[in-house]
């Protein structure tokens, strides 16, 4: 019987393979636009899918480039995972992109890792960062570059939040755990494998991870559509969870 921590050691070896062979093939110079994208998607899945066919035989697998298996709703143990999490941005040659390996335990984010490539970067829910102490100014809130949320915007408003663009959800939820940003509001929509792994990270850094109405995330459902979520710092959640009741009333 392996645990948690072991899992999750597992889970950063793994993100942190499939992102040395993206930016390997980013590097290459053989693809380029919606064809890199596609290549690496490609390439990181298979990796990913053969590390835990290898590591962790009896488990069940959802990946965002695979088709669903039913037979994964009654698994204990569920790897959830997105090889290239941020593709417009790995095509571009950006830098917030991520790659996503979580283990979900009885539908909750039991284990992950996050791995930021482009940054040499991968953080894991085993050995979580030490939250930075909290920002002096104005509170700092990540959204999406190419699709921002209006209620996070109308919320950042309310709080008199600063406004930092990003690509990925699993960049945006880094960017809270490294210290660089305090509140991730994302009310876009999303899937499972888009924040398995953040949450798992991020709550075993001591952040607050939940639904916009302040239920629990829970994951390996049957329909993996997962269309908001909260993480940011423990000292923010109250007061946005109530600004997003009121303008949900």
């Amino acid at each position: 019987m392996t645990t948690l921590a072991e899992d999750a050691a597992l889970a950063g070896r793994i993100a942190e393979g499939a992102g040395r062979l993206l930016m390997e093939i980013r590097g290459s110079g053989l693809f380029a636009g919606k064809g890199l994208g596609q290549a690496g998607d490609q390439v990181a899945n298979r990796f990913i899918l053969e590390a835990l066919a290898q590591a962790r035989s009896e488990d069940a697998v959802l990946s965002e480039e695979e088709q669903d298996n039913a037979a994964r709703l009654s698994a204990e143990r569920v790897w959830i995972v997105d090889p290239l999490d941020g593709t417009r941005e790995y095509s571009e040659g950006r830098s917030d992109w991520a790659v996503h390996v979580a283990l979900s335990v009885g539908g909750r984010a039991a284990a992950g890792a996050v791995a930021l490539p482009a940054l040499g970067v991968t953080l894991a829910s085993n050995t979580p960062p030490l939250l930075p102490p909290a920002h002096t100014g104005a509170p700092r809130m990540v959204i999406s570059r190419s699709r921002p949320a209006e209620q996070a915007v109308v919320v950042a408003q309310a709080i008199g939040a600063d406004l930092v663009a990003m690509g990925s959800a699993g960049a945006k939820a880094m960017a809270v755990v490294r210290g660089e940003a305090d509140i991730y509001l994302h009310t876009g929509g999303q899937y499972e494998w888009d924040n398995c792994a953040p949450a798992a990270v991020a709550i075993a850094a001591g952040l607050h991870a939940s639904r916009i109405d302040g239920q629990p995330l829970v994951y390996n459902c049957a329909d993996p559509y997962l269309p908001d979520l909260l993480i940011c710092r423990p000292e923010h959640a109250e007061r946005v969870l109530a600004l997003v009741a009121e303008r949900r009333t």
